[in-house]
């Protein structure tokens, strides 16, 4: 487990996938949720660092790194 995650928060889905694509392009890093609005406090999206093995394919879930 990575000891480093990335989280985005924006008010629009658009807004969290675009900073989520923005982190992951500018600090090398995958994305392990994408953007969700279920947490009730606007959207949410999370990455790891490219050396932290990520979730395969689109499995729902949280992520390695996520607590």
């Amino acid at each position: 487990m990575s000891d480093v995650v990335y989280m985005v928060r924006g008010s629009t889905r658009a807004v969290c996938q675009r900073e989520l694509d923005r982190i992951c392009q500018l600090l090398g890093a995958v994305p392990t949720m994408r953007p969700t609005d279920g947490t009730g406090r606007g959207w949410v999206a999370r990455a790891v660092p490219r050396t932290t093995k990520a979730p395969a394919g689109d499995a729902p879930g949280r992520g390695p790194g996520v607590g």
